[in-house]
């Protein structure tokens, strides 16, 4: 995999083609790919100190999750909607972005406890 280029924003540093992107690329794999016929937007993304991090290539967005707003969620940073794009799986990526992930949560949020929110293959974690 080619050199990537990690973002983490907070919510109200996204611009309208970022979040379209990312969107997008949770619609594919969670709705599409995996047949989760549900809506996939669920209120969380934009509110609180909800943060988004995005790992990029040269072709775009090929890693994302979301870190939900330990106020809002019991005190606890909640991951989730962890998501590689398919040309990008079978990298390593995934275990890279979950390294991600609890770097920023403890910059973030020292101290608070951290939950990931995924399916059974990520329990691991």
């Amino acid at each position: 995999m080619s050199s990537l280029a990690w973002h983490c924003l907070h919510h109200s540093e996204l611009d309208t083609a970022t979040l379209y992107e990312l969107l997008a690329l949770r619609t594919q794999v969670f709705v599409v790919e995996q047949n989760c016929p549900y809506l996939e937007t669920d209120g969380q993304d934009l509110v609180g100190d909800t943060c988004h991090l995005l790992a990029r290539d040269e072709s775009g967005l090929v890693g994302y999750l979301r870190l939900l707003d330990p106020q809002r969620m019991d005190g606890e940073v909640v991951i989730g909607r962890v998501v590689i794009a398919e040309r990008a799986r079978g990298t390593g990526l995934g275990h890279r972005l979950m390294e991600q992930a609890l770097l920023e949560c403890h910059q973030r949020w020292p101290g608070v406890p951290v939950y990931l929110s995924a399916q059974a293959h990520l329990q691991g974690y």
